[in-house]
């Protein structure tokens, strides 16, 4: 029972965590109101203990009047502050663990997850997920050419191609330097590879301002499909070698590691649905 009561009044005084500070001061209103109640209720209690052992030194009812005008606005206003004060303090801290998180998980440049921020995302899927990496072509020429202030405005560029393209609940990430990617977590594996060459697409139609001057430049990807509960470097290293075989067959186009061999045979020639920039053969 000491337990049970305890527990009660614990649960009734805890504040908790807060959305807003309008749920603080809606909070500490409420816990101002139990605390001047039960304050109340404590007051009028003792003064019968005392009128029961004679100790009250004057007559009970003026006194109750007393402590009914005094007490219940006194203990509420007292109480709304304090807990306004304790509140305001915990919603701030939890604000700046949110933002702190964020920024934990969140690449400053791009404005997409972090690399570790990616695998954790894979690592909750199970495996069940394909990837799509994504890598700006020539990507060091641009800073050779237009410097490294040009280069980072690309890489936010490319990152909102890949955010807009991929908009439906996909996990995407920069993931390293001018390396992106994407974890699509659906049962129709073959949108996978329309959507990554809507991206590169997409990419290749754009104009990033450098200067007076302006920047045109594509991507490659590749795609390792679902992983049937693999592991995260397994299907990374498919990704990235589909990705390797982009570059190779003449960049600005997507390659599926499930093609790879038979594209080195010559067995199929690389769709100029996906690949549109060239039709042609890979050398074995």
């Amino acid at each position: 029972m000491g337990n049970a009561t305890r527990n009660w009044i614990v649960r009734q005084l805890t504040l908790g965590e807060f959305s807003s500070r309008r749920a603080v001061v809606w909070r500490a209103v409420w816990m101002a109101a139990k605390i001047a109640m039960l304050a109340y209720g404590l007051n009028i209690c003792a003064h019968f203990g005392l009128v029961a052992f004679g100790l009250l030194p004057y007559d009970l009812f003026p006194a109750l009047v007393i402590a009914t005008v005094l007490t219940p606005p006194v203990s509420f206003i007292v109480a709304v502050i304090a807990y306004a004060v304790v509140g305001f303090a915990i919603y701030d801290l939890g604000v700046s663990r949110s933002e702190l998180e964020r920024i934990s998980r969140i690449d400053m440049l791009s404005g997409l997850l972090n690399r570790r921020a990616f695998q954790k995302a894979f690592d909750d899927s199970h495996g069940d997920a394909s990837l799509v990496l994504f890598d700006i072509d020539r990507f060091k020429a641009v800073n050779d050419t237009f410097g490294h202030s040009a280069g980072d405005d690309v890489i936010a560029a490319v990152a909102e191609v890949i955010r807009e393209t991929f908009a439906d609940g996909e996990i995407c990430a920069r993931i390293g330097g001018e390396e992106f990617a994407v974890l699509w977590s659906r049962d129709d594996a073959g949108t996978i590879a329309e959507r990554a060459d809507l991206a590169r697409q997409r990419v290749a139609a754009l104009e990033v301002a450098a200067g007076e001057r302006s920047v045109r430049i594509t991507i490659s990807g590749g795609i390792a499909d679902l992983g049937g509960a693999r592991g995260f470097n397994e299907i990374f290293s498919e990704a990235d070698r589909a990705l390797y075989v982009a570059k190779a067959s003449g960049r600005n186009r997507i390659v599926r590691h499930r093609d790879i061999d038979s594209l080195s045979t010559g067995a199929i020639v690389l769709s100029p649905v996906l690949h549109p920039a060239r039709s042609e053969r890979l050398a074995g």
